[in-house]
């Protein structure tokens, strides 16, 4: 069986999924939702596809779909994916799973009473360097992870859209946009603890002074409402740590984006996307670097992402990434607001 999927959002991040959906053996793309007529088009001239909906719901109550893929702007993630789950379908939906812990509560409640897959699209974990990285941890070659610390920094690289400069929208700045992304690798990595307090600062630094403007999109706008930088200490409940660090202007030493990830054993260390193992001889007092070798994906990460889950679907697996996955790394982001908002650190 072909499982047919259904995009809702066809502008942005979709282009990285379609890939996927057209390399998969389990999966065939076979409608579409936008708002935008034009755009929805020409997506469905390319895409050989006449399922075309001007209203998500329609697209949702297809009985000929199985998998609604969830493009949209953050706002709008947990309305579809509930109505999807509601409507029968499995769900793929891009990060983060919502912008607040306690819809992807009511995703996770839609997703166990409709029996159907609910999956974030973490695609940093599909990337060669952390597929290496994760599974030599999983070794056991870091020991007991006790510490970690996780950054992804840009430099005048604030993405001047209005899909991701407004809180209406985006409902978070870097926080939210690419803290997601290294939060959940770094858990992912350090095997999901259960985070129980967050202490953190969310802050407007730079965007909004005279003259500030991005390599994505020019001058930024005054009315710009979103942090460009947040920082957090985490705690968890079995006595691990976490410092995390994300922005999108900081005055820092990088011409892109500098995305790191230090992990801190018992038996050893960890630094990606280098994927240097650190170690130490008790017996012979000698340190030791060891560099992880690895064959490179065949498949961008997006789109692995989709032919995993697709294959999940048709081979009985459970969800890649799990939505209880994803409402730990929500739970850090959202302390980190409240953290910044009462000033105190927060009890997750």
């Amino acid at each position: 069986m072909t499982l047919k999927v259904g995009i809702i959002g066809i502008g942005g991040i979709s282009g990285t999924h379609v890939p996927g959906w057209n390399a998969s053996e389990h999966a065939e793309i076979a409608g579409a939702a936008d708002v935008n007529p034009a755009a929805l088009e020409k997506f469905g001239a390319e895409q050989g596809i006449t399922k075309l909906y001007s209203d998500a719901n329609d697209l949702i109550n297809d009985p000929d779909i199985d998998i609604i893929d969830v493009c949209t702007p953050n706002g709008m993630h947990a309305k579809f994916s509930i109505a999807a789950l509601n409507a029968g379908k499995h769900v793929l939906c891009e990060k983060p799973l919502a912008p607040t812990p306690g819809e992807i509560e009511q995703m996770i409640e839609a997703r166990d009473k409709s029996g159907k897959m609910l999956m974030t699209a973490q695609h940093f974990r599909y990337t060669d360097t952390a597929m290496a990285l994760k599974q030599e941890i999983e070794t056991g070659v870091l020991g007991d992870i006790y510490h970690a610390r996780a950054w992804m920094l840009r430099r005048a690289a604030l993405p001047a859209w209005p899909g991701i400069m407004y809180k209406k929208n985006s409902f978070g700045g870097p926080c939210i946009d690419i803290g997601v992304h290294i939060l959940d690798l770094t858990l992912w990595m350090m095997g999901n603890p259960k985070p129980v307090s967050v202490s953190g600062t969310a802050k407007t630094a730079l965007a909004l002074r005279d003259g500030a403007w991005t390599k994505w999109g020019g001058d930024i706008p005054k009315d710009m409402d979103n942090e460009d930088f947040a920082a957090a200490f985490v705690r968890f409940e079995n006595g691990a740590t976490l410092m995390l660090e994300v922005s999108w202007l900081l005055h820092h030493d990088t011409d892109g984006e500098d995305m790191r990830m230090w992990l801190y054993g018992d038996k050893g260390g960890s630094l990606w996307p280098k994927n240097e193992i650190l170690s130490a001889s008790a017996t012979h007092h000698q340190l030791y670097n060891t560099q992880l070798k690895h064959a490179p994906t065949v498949i961008e990460a997006h789109a692995a992402e989709c032919v995993d889950f697709a294959a999940a679907i048709a081979e009985g697996r459970p969800s890649p990434v799990p939505a209880e996955q994803s409402l730990q790394v929500m739970s850090i982001l959202d302390g980190i607001y409240r953290s910044q908002a009462e000033g105190r650190e927060i009890q997750l």
